[in-house]
């Protein structure tokens, strides 16, 4: 399974959410929305540009940790 999260450096539910996957165990490919190509990417692919957003396969999460909790609970091992 490939985890990947578009996060931003200063933002508080990205490094919740990272905590959140340390702890599970659950490895996962950083990105830097700051990065203006990986902002574009982000736009393209999943139609959101915010932080964070959480790719795991063919699903994609976005909103605030407590918003995609109960989702990644639900798609994660």
């Amino acid at each position: 399974m490939t985890v990947t999260l578009y996060t931003t450096p200063t933002c508080p539910d990205c490094h919740a959410l990272k905590r959140y996957l340390e702890r599970r165990g659950v490895n996962y490919l950083e990105k830097n929305l700051e990065d203006p190509a990986v902002s574009d990417e982000a736009k393209q692919r999943y139609g959101v540009r915010i932080a964070p957003v959480t790719v795991i396969g063919e699903q994609v999460f976005w909103g605030t940790f407590a918003e995609q909790r109960p989702r990644l609970d639900a798609a994660l091992p």
